[in-house]
This record gives structure tokens, C-alpha cells and sequence, in this order.
């Protein structure tokens, strides 16, 4: 009786076991790179959405600022006393909101050489109207520069949405543009009776370029303004720019009829000119706090969202590491508790873990033989001993 030989267990091949860590840690690699950059780009959305806002807060400031300093030259102008009460609470409100988000916004240095400029204004009119227009004027032309200045490093004039770039261009560039033009429209109208004759061609060129300069971007605010309300999928700005915005309409059409000279005299009805300029200033101040509040509402809204996207981003990386973590540990395990090399164990042969013999098939009871395995005899042949036939008693 032959005994098989025992089997040496076999070393486990290590790199086959190794394999699933690799693989996962391979998947895993990517899918952080793109979690990560995804990650970024959100927080630099965000980071510009949330400076833009800071432009609003400065926005909101400028306008009564602006208003007052229009009011005052045209107070100078007609040699009335300048109010300056207004225009120092104006420059008040500015100056803080400068100091808390001029650093980021840039713009200190141009709001502190601005101040300077309103601060050196006089308080009383000057004896010389035409001085006063020119005077005023720089400071006009400085205050129209820093709002440029704060679309700009706010990243308002590169807003992506459709509807947030068409108000921040009116309420930031058309509206201030608007409003300065028309007062000086009406102010160079009181001016004109008082030049010497020979300066009235001049004068009245002068009058038609500001003209054009107060109605272009009051035409341009009121494209801007129907735009939003035609396509904004938000009822809000329709339904609350509805009366200012037609108030502002019919006020630019009666500026621009008034102020054209009649056709005889050469002269403009100062009265109802300024009454036109009056009711367009009126409308623009009911209309700046509601472009504002739409213009920040859709800058939370967009915040809001980028936000949400961000946890997406964060939850969806989670979950693939988590997968592939438990992938690489699946098949480490796997490894662990199979055989070298990843093969079962065939008939016959011992296993390595535990050395066992090999399987044989069961008897019909259940159990294997107690005795060796019966021989094959050949054909023909019977094992067991002839029995008694019925016919063998004749024999």
C-alpha cells in the first residue's frame, strides 16, 4: 500500500494579494483630483459672488451721495445756498462703508482723494456760476470714476448671469451717468441767458452734447430695465420697478422735449426743465433701492446654490472613496482566506490551512467503508460462491 506524499504548503504570493490596494488606490487617486478641483472652482464662484455683493453695499452708498452732490451744484449754480447737511450724511455713509470693504474692493485711495474734493467744496455759493459749474463738475466727473472703479474690482461688470449684469450696468454705470448729465443739462440752461451773445452758438452746442450725454444712458437704463422684466423668470423686479420705472420713462421723454430751444428765440423753459429733471431724479431714487435688493437677492440666490453644489461635490467624493476603499478591502480579505495564487483546492489533495485528507464520495449510508475499496473482477467471473439450483437433484 502506497501513502501519498504530503504536500509542502506553498509561500502566498504577496503581490497578488496586494493587487486590490493598488487598483483601488489607482481609482482613488483621480477621483480626489477631481473632487478637489471641483472643490476650488465652487469656492472661487463663491469668493467672486460674495465680493460682488460688497460692490452692492458700496453702490447703495454712491447713489445718495451722487444725488446730493447734483442737487448742490445745481444750488451753486442758481446762487442758491448749497445744502450741504444732505451731502455730509451722504459722505458720512460713504466713508464708512469704505472703510470696512475699501480694502478688498481697492478703492480707498480713490474714495479718500473724492472726499477730499466734496470736503473742499465751498458751503456757500461762489460769486462766478460759470466757476461753480467747472468746480463741480471735476468732482462729478471723480465720483462717476469711482463707481466705475468699484464695478470693476467687485467683478460686477463681469457677472455672469444674464439678468444680475443687466442691473448692475444700469444701476452702476447708467443710472449715476443719467443723473449727473441731467443736471448739468439743466444747469448750463440757467447759464446760457447769462453769456455775451457772441457765445451762444457755443452754448447751444454745448447744450445738444448734454443732451445726448443725459439721454443715452437714461434710454440705456430703460433697455436694461425692460430686458429683466421681459425675460427674468422673478416676479419681483416687475412688479416693484413697475410704477418707478414708468415715472422714469415719462420723465426722460419730457427732458429730452424740454430741452430742446425754441426754434425762434433760442431759449429753453428753465421751469418745466427743471420740474422734468426733478421728477427723472425723484423716479431714479424710488428705483435704485429695488435694482439693489433684486441685484443682492440673485448674488444669495446664486451663493445659495454654489453652496449646495459644493456639498454634492464633497458627498458624491466621499461616497467613491468610501467604494473603492471597501473594493480594495474585499479582495485583500479575499486573498487572505483563499489559496496561494488565487486556485482552489483540487480532489485528492490536502489543504494547506488545516490538512485535511481528501474528499471521497460518500457510501449509500452516509459512510465511508471501513475496509479498502473493493477490486474489479473480470467478466464472467463472480466473487461469491455457486448457490443451490432446483434442477441440480437430477443431475
Amino acid at each position: 500500500m502506497t501513502v501519498p506524499a504530503s504536500r509542502v504548503r506553498r509561500r502566498p504570493r504577496t503581490p497578488g494579494r496586494l493587487l486590490p490596494l493598488l487598483l483601488a488606490t489607482a481609482l482613488l487617486l483621480p477621483v480626489a483630483f477631481l473632487v478637489v478641483q471641483g472643490h476650488r472652482l465652487v469656492d472661487a464662484d463663491r469668493e467672486l459672488a460674495e465680493r460682488e455683493r460688497l460692490g452692492v453695499e458700496y453702490l447703495r452708498v454712491l447713489g445718495p451721495v451722487t444725488e446730493a452732490l447734483v442737487d448742490a451744484q445745481t444750488a451753486a449754480v442758481a446762487g442758491r445756498p448749497v445744502p450741504r447737511d444732505a451731502l455730509d450724511r451722504a459722505v458720512e455713509a460713504a466713508a464708512a462703508v469704505d472703510s470696512r470693504v475699501g480694502d478688498e474692493l481697492r478703492s480707498t485711495e480713490r474714495w479718500a482723494g473724492l472726499r477730499a474734493k466734496l470736503e473742499g467744496l465751498p458751503s456757500r455759493s461762489l460769486t462766478d456760476p460759470e466757476v461753480a459749474f467747472t468746480a463741480y463738475g471735476e468732482v462729478t466727473d471723480l465720483l462717476l470714476a469711482l463707481h466705475g472703479k468699484i464695478r470693476e474690482t467687485s467683478g460686477l461688470i463681469r457677472d455672469p448671469g444674464s439678468d444680475s449684469y443687466f442691473l448692475q450696468d444700469g444701476v452702476g454705470e447708467e443710472m449715476p451717468e443719467a443723473m449727473v448729465a441731467a443736471g448739468r443739462l439743466v444747469d448750463l440752461a440757467v447759464l446760457m441767458p447769462q453769456r455775451p451773445a457772441a457765445e451762444q452758438p457755443r452754448s447751444l452746442g454745448e447744450l445738444a452734447t448734454l443732451r445726448f450725454a443725459a439721454l443715452q444712458p437714461a434710454g440705456d437704463l430703460v433697455d436694461d430695465l425692460q430686458t429683466v422684466v421681459d425675460t427674468s423668470e422673478s416676479a419681483d423686479i416687475g412688479a416693484d420697478a413697475l410704477t418707478p420705472f414708468d415715472n422714469y420713462q415719462r420723465a426722460v421723454e419730457a427732458l429730452a422735449a424740454l430741452s430742446q430751444p425754441n426754434s425762434r428765440t433760442q431759449v429753453v423753459d428753465l421751469t418745466k426743465l427743471a420740474a422734468a429733471r426733478a421728477q427723472a431724479q425723484s423716479a431714479a431714487r424710488e428705483l435704485q433701492p429695488v435694482i439693489l435688493d433684486e441685484l443682492d437677492r440673485l448674488l444669495r440666490q446664486r451663493i445659495d446654490q454654489l453652496d449646495r453644489d459644493d456639498l454634492l461635490i464633497l458627498a458624491a467624493g466621499g461616497v467613491a472613496g468610501l467604494l473603492l476603499a471597501a473594493l480594495g478591502a474585499s479582495g485583500w480579505l479575499s486573498r487572505r482566506t483563499g489559496t496561494p495564487g488565487g486556485r482552489g483546492t483540487a480532489p485528492g489533495e490536502p489543504t494547506e490551512a488545516t490538512g485535511n485528507p481528501r474528499w471521497e464520495p460518500p457510501t449509500r449510508s452516509g459512510r465511508l467503508p471501513a475496509g479498502p475499496m473493493p477490486v474489479l473482477q473480470p467478466a464472467g467471473q463472480s466473487p461469491e460462491p455457486e448457490r443451490w439450483r432446483p434442477f441440480d437433484a437430477a443431475r
